[in-house]
């Protein structure tokens, strides 16, 4: 493996490759020493998309791993000044550097850039436009492998802004492929009908999946993707598709509530299941470092 682009891409066993040597990570740098695994290895995050726990847990696990980083935003650069995404890339790559983590508005963005960078640089998609998201995906699917010891078997649903979401794409592919079976619900203006054509089920009325789900993953409705309005309200929205206590009692026992984030509190979820026992939000942020340290150590250790 060169490059992490998308989980569509990757093997059941490449996946399961990833989980299991991110769980080998965990507590690394916290409750045990950070590693040399990528000493004098140097790793470029380009980001033209706002971030704050891909970007710092990247950041983080590349420190863990004994790595140096650079980080870049587009505020304050020469791409004010008209310099394209790839002059960016290939000027920043000329320092001297082993690997781009990668976050962009554009679809295929990542692709893009192992075509114009030198093969020895591995290249690393935090996100492209409203493609794929496959770290997301991948310490979405660790954590929940971590509760409940498997994927295969379980339903997972994935609620909310389909259409415009890298993460719900990147779940898919993973959950599908570590045999879970997966539905996808939310309005019917933010539910393609093409997304069926990936082998999940689809839903407009969320309490009448919910007795079905083990796992249910709330998506930040993506206002800022989005050209017109796709439902009449946000009160509406979170009183058809929010999660909330009513909600919650209608649930299996010990059903687990992720959330990719950031979550608008009182929308996606209420503050009682955000903070409930069924939250695993936080572990997720966690095991999001372990998943990125076993990504970087893949493609750029020795």
């Amino acid at each position: 493996m060169t490059h992490l682009l998308t989980l569509e891409e990757l093997s059941a066993a490449e996946i399961t490759g990833l989980l299991d040597a991110a769980a080998g990570y965990l507590g690394v740098g916290r409750a045990s020493p950070k590693l040399t695994t990528l000493a004098g290895k140097v790793v470029a995050n380009l980001f033209f998309e706002n971030s704050t726990r891909t970007k710092i847990s990247f950041s983080l696990a590349c420190r863990r791993l004994g790595a140096e980083t650079l980080d870049f935003s587009p505020s304050g650069s020469s791409t004010a000044k008209g310099e394209s995404f790839i002059d960016t890339a290939r000027n920043i790559e000329a320092m001297g550097i082993d690997a781009v983590v990668v976050r962009h508005s554009s679809a295929g963005s990542p692709k893009l850039l192992t075509q114009h960078l030198s093969p020895r640089v591995s290249v690393i998609n935090a996100g492209d436009g409203a493609h794929e998201h496959p770290t997301q995906g991948l310490l979405d699917i660790f954590t929940i492998r971590q509760r409940r010891g498997t994927v295969a078997g379980l339903t997972v649903a994935l609620v909310g802004d389909i259409a415009h979401s890298r993460v719900a794409r990147s779940n898919i592919h993973g959950l599908t492929k570590l045999g879970a079976k997966v539905i996808v619900c939310g309005p019917t203006t933010l539910v393609p009908r093409e997304i069926a054509t990936l082998g999940v089920e689809i839903a407009h009325d969320l309490d009448a999946v919910l007795p079905r789900c083990d796992v249910i993953n709330l998506l930040r409705v993506q206002f800022e993707r989005q050209r017109t309005g796709l439902f009449p309200s946000v009160r509406e929205y979170a009183h058809l598709f929010g999660m909330n206590g009513d909600r919650l009692a209608l649930s299996k026992p010990g059903m687990l509530i992720l959330a990719p984030g950031p979550i608008n509190r009182g929308v996606e979820l209420t503050p009682e299941v955000a903070d409930g026992s069924n939250s695993v939000i936080l572990d997720q942020v966690t095991n999001g470092v372990a998943v990125r340290m076993a990504v970087l150590a893949k493609l750029c250790g020795a």
